[in-house]
């Protein structure tokens, strides 16, 4: 079966949606860090993941995925995941340590991307490892502003927060050691059909030469012999020695 068609369309309902949700993430950042206003925050998180799973669903029914949509939608996900993680940083609720193994592999697939462009792919689509890490980490972020007020709740939401912040984060690496093994992969095929396309081309041009050869030197089976066995042409006139006069009339 076919998969959606992806158009080069700008203006989508998807995209509209993507580019509301990127809106928010300032909003987001300073809900956070200005007068912190945590639950306004939670709010906006919550609604950038409803419009995540929106527009999901509108650009799979309305046939409306678009190569714009497969970037900016995770564009999205990551700037939240990095707002959330900066804000709770600079709140002092999670350690430096976290928030830089998390960016670090980001860092990494996105100096992977001039190598894949080089030779002829765009970003990797989202595999289910990655929409399960980010799914964790978006989880995990509302939990961990919770559970820095001192409080029973405040306590639960801690021990489940960093379960999910965890265990996302483990999933995260997950899923960008298999970005690196499927762009290894499409490397190596793209490497081994240039050297069979070069080899076919050398291959090509001395069978080539070799058939050109052959039929200089092959005799021609329809050609009389010569004197001395060798094919030649065919003697002029009708007087060959040692035949007699055919079709002549005699005197």
């Amino acid at each position: 079966m076919a998969g959606p068609v992806v158009s080069d369309r700008i203006w989508t309902v998807p995209n509209l949606l993507s580019m509301l949700r990127l809106l928010g993430v300032p909003l987001f950042l300073w809900l956070i860090l200005g007068p912190q206003a945590d639950w306004w925050a939670l709010l906006v998180l919550a609604l950038a993941g409803i419009s995540d799973w929106l527009d999901g669903k509108i650009a799979r029914a309305w046939d409306q995925a678009s190569k714009l949509g497969q970037i900016l939608d995770p564009l999205a996900d990551r700037l939240y995941i990095f707002a959330a993680l900066l804000g709770l940083v600079l709140r002092g609720i999670i350690p430096w340590w976290l928030m830089g193994i998390l960016v670090l592999r980001d860092l990494i697939i996105l100096g992977a991307l001039p190598l894949l462009r080089h030779f002829g792919y765009g970003p990797l689509p989202v595999n289910f490892a990655g929409k399960a890490a980010t799914l964790c980490l978006l989880y995990s972020f509302p939990l961990l502003f919770i559970a820095g007020y001192a409080s029973i709740v405040g306590d639960v939401a801690r021990i489940i927060g960093w379960a999910f912040a965890l265990w996302g984060t483990a999933l995260y690496w997950w899923a960008g050691l298999l970005y690196a093994v499927q762009g290894l992969r499409l490397i190596d095929q793209t490497r081994r059909d240039e050297r069979a396309d070069r080899t076919g081309l050398r291959t090509g041009s001395r069978d080539s030469d070799r058939a050109r050869g052959h039929s200089a030197d092959r005799p021609d089976p329809t050609a009389p012999e010569t004197a001395d066995g060798n094919p030649g042409a065919a003697p002029e006139g009708p007087d060959v020695p040692g035949l007699p006069d055919q079709g002549r009339t005699r005197p």
